[in-house]
């Protein structure tokens, strides 16, 4: 009860949508109510003999049965088209939502998801909700409506038969019951799996290459048929409880309709119960069961949806541990500096990533970080743009503690290079002005030119508006290093940062790359990650950071000088 009151929150925006689809659920529930009486009261004069007056009474009557029947029509149609649309509507803001709320989570948050697993719970588990809104809730009403009308319908025709009807219904209770504790848990096993299925396909179908490279089509294709048929067992236990549930349901009903027929025939031998009294009930009584049949139906797509829903919700309520504080203002005006006071990191408690680092980097300048592999070096680059927060300690831009700032004003005014650079499946004047959309051509132009990516790019056969493929795939690793220059380029933010802008590119690439990192040193502060000493030469301080530490800070040349780790990289780099 208490998802659905939450979800129900997020349906109020869609109210007047479902108030004319309840109130035309409640009209169609009057008019079932009104036809069997209407009926019966045909039989009742059938019975007692037509004469002219009977026939004129059986005219009206059935002028009123056809109107009954024409309402029944349009407020089917409301109920149940109001009810779909309103419906749909949540769903495509829940989907909205909840993709805008994963968007914002820092990026910790995923590093123990799978990508199809988060895009299953987007698409289909949100899907559920259609089910839940346009047909469980409204169909429960009806049915709870429908119920309460016709046992009153029933308690006036004969109380005594009335409550004959009731009996079964503390055993249908009972089991259904019984039947949600049963079945929900293996619904939700079913929604997992689905998620794992989808996760594994994604991933599967992104390493298509390496999975044909390797020989292993057999291995992956086990691995999809033993996750597959793990929610189809999943499935099927859930629907072999229903397929046990539904017909005691039936059975526990035809067990009272049989009550109902004996002792309706006892009443009439000894009581003189009306014939069109045992008419209307017996008419009324399909409609009594089957609000309590429907219900018992309405279980099973129920657990199944709220299976979903829950799954919806663990994201809605996730916490996002990385956002504004109260009263953060924008950063404005940045020039650039950059200060690390004592500032220490862990993924994990007890495992130290950084552990008291401390640097100035002033604007405009180019700062290199070297090392071996592991050591904090991409996790400090990333603490500047607050995708992680410090365990201790400070870091400023331009003065200002980046936590007292907007995260968004942060990452505007810093722009990354990344290692392995993504690119969108758009055109290459799209994925450049990706991060500055104001930008026209001339400017896309103008950043390409200075990336060295301008004359590789007009050499392809659509110029600019070649499309790139998922995640660049028609380009080169140096073309699309570039493509990620020029748009860092075009941003104009103070800051880049370089993540091994140059590891796996060959070394006229690299000579490429390095000559447009050269054409915007000075202009923007650098911070820039390198494993090929060669890049960063020229860099105003470089940083050697050995298990989470500064162990030598200076100058190439000084570093040279000083003969410790980072005059051994050079001199292995240099010999080989």
């Amino acid at each position: 009860m208490k998802m659905l009151l939450k979800l129900s929150k997020e349906a109020i925006k869609f109210k007047n949508l479902y108030i004319i689809a309840i109130f035309s659920t409640f009209m169609l529930t009057a008019i079932n109510l009104a036809a069997p009486r209407a009926l019966s009261a045909m039989t009742g004069i059938v019975s007692e003999g037509v004469d002219e007056a009977g026939m004129c009474r059986i005219l009206i009557l059935t002028l009123i049965l056809v109107g009954l029947y024409l309402s029944r029509v349009l407020f089917r149609f409301l109920s149940n088209y109001l009810a779909h649309k309103a419906a749909w509507y949540l769903v495509g803001d829940l989907r909205t939502k909840v993709y805008d709320k994963l968007e914002r989570m820092h990026i910790g948050y995923f590093h123990d998801k799978q990508t199809g697993d988060l895009m299953s719970r987007i698409v289909n588990d949100t899907r559920d909700f259609e089910l839940l809104y346009a047909h469980m809730i409204p169909e429960t009403i009806t049915n709870f409506v429908t119920f309460a009308g016709v046992l009153i319908m029933l308690l006036t025709i004969n109380v005594k038969l009335a409550l004959i009807t009731c009996a079964p219904l503390p055993l249908i209770f009972i089991s259904g019951i019984i039947f949600s504790k049963k079945v929900r848990p293996f619904f939700k096993i079913s929604q997992k799996k689905m998620g794992e299925l989808s996760g594994k396909l994604q991933d599967n179908l992104s390493g298509i290459h390496e999975i044909q490279s390797f020989g292993r089509e057999e291995y992956e294709t086990g691995q999809v048929d033993a996750t597959n048929f793990e929610h189809i067992k999943a499935m099927l236990t859930a629907l072999k409880y229903s397929g046990i549930f539904h017909p005691t349901v039936e059975f526990i009903s035809s067990i009272g309709t049989i009550l109902v027929v004996a002792f309706g025939g006892l009443l009439a031998y000894r009581e003189g119960l009306k014939v069109e009294d045992i008419v209307a009930f017996l008419l009324y009584l399909g409609l009594f069961y089957a609000p309590v049949t429907g219900l018992a139906n309405l279980l099973e797509s129920m657990q199944q949806s709220l299976a979903g829903a829950e799954r919806v919700v663990a994201i809605l309520d996730a916490p996002c541990e990385i956002k504004d504080k109260d009263g953060a203002e924008g950063l404005k005006d940045v020039k650039g500096a950059i200060t690390f006071e004592n500032v220490s990191f862990a993924y994990e408690t007890g495992i130290p990533v950084l552990d008291g680092v401390s640097f100035d980097c002033a604007p405009g300048k180019m700062l290199a970080l070297v090392g071996p592999t592991g050591v904090g070096k991409t996790t400090l680059t990333q603490l500047i743009s607050r995708f992680y927060e410090p365990t201790s300690g400070r870091i400023l831009i331009d003065g200002h503690d980046i936590k007292d700032v907007t995260i968004e004003s942060l990452r505007q005014n810093i722009s990354p290079v990344l290692q392995d650079t993504f690119l969108f499946n758009g055109t290459i004047a799209e994925n450049i002005g990706y991060a500055y959309p104001e930008a026209d051509l001339d400017m896309i132009k103008e950043a390409a030119k200075i990336a060295n990516i301008h004359e590789d790019i007009l050499a392809m056969p659509d110029g600019y508006d070649t499309v790139v493929g998922e995640r660049g795939l028609r380009l080169s690793g140096g073309q699309k290093q570039r493509v990620s220059i020029a748009r860092a380029i075009l941003r104009k933010s103070p800051i880049i940062i370089l993540d091994e802008a140059t590891a796996s590119v060959d070394v006229e690439t690299e000579r490429q790359i390095q000559d447009a990192i050269t054409g915007i040193v000075g202009s923007r502060t650098i911070i820039a990650i390198a494993h090929r000493l060669s890049t960063i030469r020229n860099a105003d301080m470089i940083l050697v950071i050995e298990d989470g530490k500064i162990t030598e800070q200076g100058t190439h040349e000084e570093l040279v000088a000083l003969g410790g780790s980072y005059a051994r990289m050079n001199r292995i780099q240099s010999n080989s």
